[in-house]
């Protein structure tokens, strides 16, 4: 009895090979690998420059013999597909490998309809570099790495990588039916390796692209992206828990805005570690007493002198400081010492750099068709196209992915009203309008309401904040009543006022009076942050300490005068690095900080003032708990121009009101008569003019009486003593 012969290759036409070969192939795994037939299975392994290639398992070892162009076959004598290897030789001995093309794809048919209907809130999880751990019937563990990308007119994609010398033509990857989403699984593959897509696009160009859902990138000026996995344990659970049963805008939120890498440097000008920051800023920042950080973007960024706004890589933290777990020590130490964290997004615009978004599968993907949509002139970057559905999707689920990967409790969101406007910063003709013929981008409408309800419906207890600098309504309304969502919006106007009435010399500013109280007519339209941000220090605009007139006397009392009237205004603050210190030069993103200054009394008493306003803020629910109300606040006098005194009352329910008098004049007013809300004695709490802060000891505070009227709810009176270019603070005792 003779037994039954091994059957031939199962065939595969030469020119379905050459199409294997040149990469565009969209079905390697229809071809590559093992597939059973007639009683045996057929192996076939791409390996270009192999000098030898056998396949190894429980059956035995057969050596494929080379049939195509770097394509090798042969037949095992089994009837089902076995758990098989491969030893593969290059001129040397025979290395042991996996085979990619033996493994079903990673990512599910929901996943797939999700990523079709630009509804997958976790796209970090199908998408990008993910590491799989795979148990074999056998009993043991395959491990390697799933990459997928999303490029829907592409007509092949490579995998490039440091494990295939850079050669792409070894792992061409598989088109997932009609989603647009290539996939391959690496066996083998783990944290640290360094890769890249090779797109194939209709025009015949190969281009090579990081990948748009890396999570770890080379550091700059290295492009390639990295496979990393999560190993952190967080210790912010208290942190998270208390968060979740907040709302912030009835809470204290005082903001100290930080460029990480210009905060503190090396001495060789490097920058610092996640861990150095976590060691040094998180003191710093607690000693100041702020509630939260903002942080200038963290994402992967290849130019520093852009400071992190034209980003190459939206979900990987920026390698320059380390590895995402780094960053992810960070926020756990902030939020361990009680300091939140605020990650700047941007969303409206990103990086021209060919070897990332830009015309990602030769076609402008990611960025509207339209250049007059999709191109900003003024930032020289491309617009995001916000009326595909995939592409919200891709930003949404990012904005998923920072408040919940990496516990950060809000984003703040850059340039919205450049997202809003299809005319912004055009000239007529140089825009398309909506389809009723406006100005309003009514798509970049749909993806921030869209990105805001996805956002507080997932994560518990975070804001979101529009840096939104027009008088669009309803920013901070909810997006069921037609607002856009935001918790809070940035009080530009409040800004760009406030700041014009300083310019001018004291002797001066009764004539511009209202610019300090115009913003009081509009408090309460919105939830309002009052920013003096990285934007007000830089480009020829000087520092906080320069923009004030007058001598060095007179510009240190203005800006601790003027900090201390903006942290008792309606809404919450935000201050940049460096105005704490009263910084006299203009910030720069390639030099430190001027540290040295806090070797100087007048500067370390800025200091010590922003510190003892964070402190006197948080004890006093009278400058937070009412913010959103104008139950919070009542002028005493908003007319005293001719004195250039402005004084009212904040307030919050079942709490002590506290009284702010400012004097932004250059002499001081003896026996001021001040309009209390009610007789009683009050404290003198903060006085910006005290010595403690001008290095020649400590402050007088103590306690007035109100002494004329006060009878029922009637105002009552007291003489006090306003400094010269001052802000005193009162609390009422009871």
């Amino acid at each position: 009895m003779t037994s039954p012969q091994t059957p031939g290759v199962l065939p595969v036409g030469t020119e379905e090979l050459d199409q294997l070969v040149r990469g565009e192939h969209g079905h390697p795994h229809s071809v590559l690998g093992a597939h059973p037939h007639d009683g045996a299975v057929t192996v076939r392994v791409l390996r270009p420059l192999a000098s030898s290639v056998v396949v190894t398992g429980s059956f035995g070892a057969t050596e494929l013999a080379h049939e195509h162009e770097g394509v090798w076959a042969g037949v095992l004598p089994v009837a089902d597909v076995p758990d098989y290897r491969l030893l593969v030789a290059y001129d040397g001995a025979p290395v042991e490998s996996d085979d990619p093309y033996r493994f079903l794809p990673t990512l599910g048919e929901m996943d797939l309809h999700l990523i079709n209907e630009g509804r997958h809130e976790q796209l970090w999880e199908v998408l990008g570099a993910r590491v799989h751990h795979y148990e074999t019937p056998g009993g043991g563990v395959v491990s390697g790495t799933s990459f997928a990308v999303w490029a829907p007119n592409a007509r092949a994609v490579r995998l490039k990588a440091d494990f295939n010398s850079w050669d792409g033509r070894e792992h061409p990857m598989r088109q997932l039916g009609t989603s647009g989403v290539w996939e391959l699984f690496v066996p083998g593959v783990g944290v640290g390796a360094s890769y890249k897509y090779a797109v194939l696009g209709q025009d015949a160009t190969w281009r090579e692209k990081a990948d748009p859902l890396a999570q770890w990138a080379e550091k700059p000026a290295s492009t390639a992206s990295r496979v990393f996995e999560s190993t952190y344990e967080w210790g912010d659970a208290a942190w998270m828990h208390a968060r979740a049963q907040e709302r912030a805008v009835e809470e204290p939120m005082s903001i100290y805005e930080v460029h990480l890498a210009s905060w503190k440097k090396n001495p060789d000008g490097t920058h610092w570690t996640w861990e150095q920051l976590a060691d040094d800023l998180v003191g710093y920042v607690q000693e100041l007493d702020f509630t939260h950080v903002e942080l200038m973007p963290v994402m992967q960024h290849p130019f520093g002198g852009s400071w992190g706004y034209h980003v190459t890589g939206y979900f990987a933290p920026d390698a320059r400081f380390g590895d995402p777990d780094g960053f992810r020590l960070l926020v756990d130490r902030l939020h361990q010492a009680g300091i939140g964290v605020i990650l700047d997004w941007v969303p409206g615009h990103f990086a021209t750099d060919e070897w990332a978004l830009a015309r990602f599968d030769g076609t402008p993907l990611y960025e509207d068709p339209n250049p007059q949509r999709g191109w900003h002139a003024e930032w020289g970057s491309y617009i995001f196209n916000f009326g595909r559905h995939e592409v919200r999707n891709f930003l949404f689920a990012n904005a998923v992915y920072w408040c919940e990967q990496f516990h950060a409790d809000g984003l703040r969101v850059d340039g919205v009203a450049s997202m809003l406007y299809l005319d912004y910063a055009r000239k007529e003709g140089e825009w398309t309008p909506n389809k009723y013929g406006g100005h309003q981008n009514l798509e970049a409408v749909q993806f921030l309401q869209e990105m805001n309800a996805v956002v507080y419906r997932r994560v518990p207890g975070v804001v979101t904040i529009a840096e939104e600098s027009t008088s669009w309504p309803g920013v901070t309304r909810p997006t069921n009543s037609d607002g856009l969502g935001f918790g809070f919006k940035w009080n530009m106007g409040w800004m760009h006022d406030s700041l014009d009435y300083l310019a001018h010399e004291p002797v001066h500013r009764a004539h511009h009076h209202g610019a300090m109280t115009f913003s009081l007519v509009y408090a309460w339209s919105e939830n309002y942050v009052l920013p003096i941000s990285h934007d007000e220090v830089v480009h020829g605009k000087g520092s906080l300490l320069r923009k004030m007139p007058g001598d060095r006397w007179q510009q240190l009392a203005t800006l601790r005068a003027y900090l201390a009237f903006m942290w008792a205004h309606p809404g919450k603050q935000l201050l940049f690095m460096g105005c704490e210190l009263g910084q006299e030069s203009e910030w720069a993103e390639a030099r430190e900080l001027d540290w040295w200054l806090l070797d100087h009394p007048e500067h370390r008493g800025v200091h010590d003032l922003v510190r003892d306003l964070n402190g006197v803020y948080r004890a006093s629910p009278a400058l937070w708990g009412l913010d959103h109300s104008p139950e919070g606040f009542e002028w005493i006098d908003a007319n005293d121009a001719g004195r250039n005194v402005f004084s009212f009352v904040r307030r919050s329910s079942g709490e002590p009101d506290l009284v702010c008098v400012a004097n932004f004049a250059a002499v001081p007013h003896h026996g001021y008569r001040l309009g209390l809300p009610a007789l009683g004695a009050w404290r003198e709490v903060l006085n910006s003019d005290a010595s403690a802060y001008t290095g020649s000891g400590v402050g007088n505070l103590g306690e007035i009486t109100a002494v004329e009227g006060g009878a029922g709810s009637m105002p009552a009176h007291a003489d006090i003593s306003v400094p010269p270019l001052g802000t005193v603070w009162f609390r009422a005792a009871r």
